[in-house]
């Protein structure tokens, strides 16, 4: 072995390395995001059940006898038409629903379990972010060409994500035990099942559009799963806050989890928004992986397991963003709408890659 190769062998074990000590320090993440769900604050807990009380509903929304759409008075002998107030709602229809305590910063963000689980997560992302770059060093290109480096960039985007949505101050505390329980499973998968000696790229991704194709896939699904919790969690919380509404009580354990996530309204919203701003970039993404075969085999659509469920994802996405446009479909139906869709980007990365061979299957496992 010559001295680049055993240098580049070296940068490679040290890569390896770097990632399982960033998997050591997103367990104290975890284990801090737990003890802050468990035991952090509860001064502004139990905020719903007040605000769907029928004294509350009623205080809120005026009833108001209807006749046509609108009540008829008389002011100074001139018809007028006394119209009921209209409040405008999210999706789920209760956006007067306050945001629980682990939505945004506040008193809460000073809980000291919390305040580590925070920095733990910023050094384990630290730790994760040099890993990654060390293991393009050791290949000398950028490090996501087969699933193993996938899978190290994607989980670092998505903590990356978070963290920028944090830094441009937007509650989204909420997302962090979630988000950090996920990245323990993808790089645990990644460093079991999926890891791949350090090696060249093969002559098909031997291209510029390595860094523009798939670097944009990689962000695109990460930003696609904080959408999904967002979507996934929505409903929970709204199936409580419906349940509230018809007085029923819910469980000890689930009011102390609920009750610190955002309203439902608001998961909602961040869900549609991150999808729909990601949409257009996942439809570039599309192109410019059109652009790359065509470059690469000589034809822009080839109808490869990859391609289709590419083109599956976009359709899923679209059929969604339609209708949570629709009155009709808004709130849950749309909801699942969006889960499916995320399902199908999963497929196309895990199970088209398992299941399915075709041209992409150079990107091994």
């Amino acid at each position: 072995m010559n001295v680049a190769a055993a240098n580049n062998q070296s940068l490679a074990d040290l890569s390896t390395t770097l990632v399982h000590m960033a998997m050591a320090v997103y367990v104290l993440a975890f284990l801090g995001h737990v003890a802050e769900w468990v035991f952090g604050s509860r001064s502004k807990v139990a905020r719903t059940a007040a605000a769907l009380s029928p004294q509350k509903r009623a205080a809120a929304v005026p009833q108001v006898r209807v006749n046509g759409g609108a009540k008829t008075a008389k002011a100074g002998g001139t018809a007028v038409l006394d119209r009921p107030r209209v409040v405008t709602r999210s999706a789920t229809g209760r956006a007067d629903v306050p945001d629980g305590p682990g939505a945004a910063a506040g008193d809460e963000q000073g809980d000291l379990y919390g305040t580590i689980a925070l920095a733990l997560t910023i050094l384990a992302f630290l730790i994760h972010g040099v890993g990654v770059v060390t293991r393009g060093l050791s290949v000398e290109r950028v490090p996501w060409a087969n699933m193993y480096e996938f899978s190290t960039m994607f989980s670092m985007l998505a903590v990356g994500a978070y963290l920028v949505l944090l830094l441009a101050k937007k509650n989204v505390r909420w997302l962090g035990l979630p988000l950090v329980t996920t990245v323990l499973l993808d790089l645990g998968l990644a460093t079991t099942v999926l890891y791949t000696e350090s090696d060249q790229l093969p002559p098909a991704l031997d291209s510029y559009w390595l860094v523009i194709h798939v670097s944009l896939a990689i962000a695109c699904g990460a930003l696609f799963y904080l959408g999904a919790v967002g979507t996934g969690l929505y409903l929970f919380r709204d199936h409580y806050e419906l349940k509230l509404e018809h007085g029923g009580k819910p469980g000890a354990l689930a009011t102390s989890v609920l009750e610190r996530l955002p309203s439902a309204a608001s998961l909602d919203k961040f869900a549609y928004r991150i999808n729909a701003a990601v949409f257009p970039f996942w439809t570039f993404t599309i192109v410019a992986g059109a652009i790359w075969a065509e470059s690469a085999w000589g034809r822009y659509w080839g109808w490869d397991p990859k391609e289709v469920w590419s083109f599956i994802t976009w359709a899923a996405y679209a059929c969604y963003l339609h209708a949570r446009a629709t009155v009709g479909w808004k709130g849950r139906k749309a909801a699942y709408l969006a889960l499916f869709a995320f399902a199908t980007f999963l497929f196309n990365y895990y199970g088209v890659n398992f299941l399915f061979n075709g041209k992409h299957s150079y990107a091994g496992v």
